[in-house]
């Protein structure tokens, strides 16, 4: 696989061999020189053409942590607020000589008209576009929920987990992402929305639809292992999806006593940024069983591995035998 644009994009070996060369990568964020060898000379180019803090400072941190040199692109202050195109600045990274090209851009589809309309010879990777998908977000998401729901995780999916997908999945390119990734894994996904936050044709992606939260938290799909809550994303908002804030959050917004109704090994999930008092209280985003900081912490490790097995492993992400980026990391790339 040259490009990582879709989280359908990975069959369930190439997505636990991504989730286990993150472990590794993980490891070696524990020790106190974090800094790799393995892409030194490569170039990174994040083009974010969205404001970003979490994704582009994750990528930023993976790559110079693998040693590439990394160039920041953003929209405002550059060409493109003179108007130009999606192409005339592929070409111009291009011509820099960038290896591979982060993107994040409100037009859903914009990655993979980058990465096959043969603008440029780097790898691409989807750091969110529009409200289509955002496939390292999901596998950080899952990447955290085997570390706490699967003993001896390396190796393992998350088959038979259940997993409940909470608020608007409607502007969510996160929701889409983890739905794919989730069901390639083996876990069962229900979303939980109000009818006017659930995309046209949901009848078709591999989940449950429940308009109820109370009754899913509860266990009226299974009793859940993890609970992600999605941001209410007013910014992509031009009519009135539900009454008022305050009916969202009675309905749908998680709170310390719908955290009480969860058994005890739920953990509490967001891809951030938070609306605290809206989709999620403080006491649940605050409370032991919360991952939300640790996600964050997490998506360095993901994203390293995606840049390492795009740049320098095992091109199709398989496994076979002993994994080649294994050995990789074995022979020298981790002392």
């Amino acid at each position: 696989m040259r490009h990582l644009l879709s989280a359908a994009d990975l069959d369930r070996a190439q997505a636990v061999t991504v989730l286990d060369v993150a472990e590794q990568m993980a490891a070696t964020q524990r020790r106190e020189i974090k800094k790799l060898p393995t892409l030194r000379g490569r170039t990174v180019v994040n083009l974010f053409f969205e404001d970003s803090t979490r994704t582009r400072i994750s990528f930023e941190a993976a790559a110079k942590r693998l040693s590439a040199d990394v160039i920041n692109f953003s929209a405002k202050g550059s060409s493109v607020s003179k108007g130009e195109s999606l192409k005339d600045t592929a070409l111009t990274l291009e011509a820099m000589g960038a290896d591979a090209v982060v993107v994040r851009h409100p037009a859903s589809g914009a990655p993979h008209r980058l990465a096959h309309a043969g603008w440029t010879r780097g790898a691409v990777v989807n750091a969110g576009d529009g409200t289509h998908e955002h496939p390292t977000q999901a596998l950080l998401d899952a990447f955290t929920m085997r570390r706490h729901l699967v003993e001896n995780a390396t190796g393992a999916d998350l088959a038979g987990r259940r997993v409940a997908v909470v608020g608007d999945v409607l502007h969510s390119r996160v929701a889409r992402s983890n739905v794919l990734l989730l069901n390639t894994l083996g876990a069962h996904v229900v979303l939980v929305a109000p009818p006017t936050l659930l995309p046209v044709g949901v009848e078709g992606w591999p989940c449950e639809v429940s308009y109820d939260l109370d009754a899913t938290l509860a266990g009226a799909h299974g009793d859940l292992d993890a609970v992600m809550m999605l941001r209410v994303q007013a910014e992509r908002m031009n009519a009135s999806y539900f009454p008022s804030v305050r009916e969202y959050s009675r309905r749908y917004g998680l709170d310390a006593r719908r955290v009480g109704l969860l058994p005890d090994h739920t953990v509490v999930m967001h891809p951030g940024p938070m609306n605290r008092g809206l989709e999620i209280s403080a006491d649940a985003a605050d409370s032991p069983r919360s991952t939300i900081v640790e996600q964050v912490t997490n998506g360095v490790a993901v994203r390293m591995a995606v840049l390492y097995l795009l740049l320098a492993g095992a091109r199709d992400l398989a496994p076979a035998g002993p994994p080649a980026d294994e050995v990789a990391l074995t022979e020298g790339v981790l002392p």
